[in-house]
């Protein structure tokens, strides 16, 4: 999610929440490093219909 839009959206979110001055900026932090967590690598789905092939090792025979 590119940070201005994360910045959009959390400073909406902080607007409608909020209730006072600190608590409307803590509220915009809060939703902001929440809404960050969302780029966690293993969230993401490859793109342009790529398949992913996860390739199991095999034990060797003894």
């Amino acid at each position: 999610m590119p940070r201005w839009l994360r910045a959009l959206i959390a400073a909406y979110g902080a607007k409608r929440l909020g209730g006072g001055c600190l608590s409307t900026i803590f509220i915009f932090l809060l939703i902001y490093w929440a809404l960050g967590q969302c780029n966690h690598p293993a969230a993401q789905v490859p793109q342009h219909g790529a398949i992913v092939v996860e390739k199991k090792m095999e034990t060797p025979r003894i």
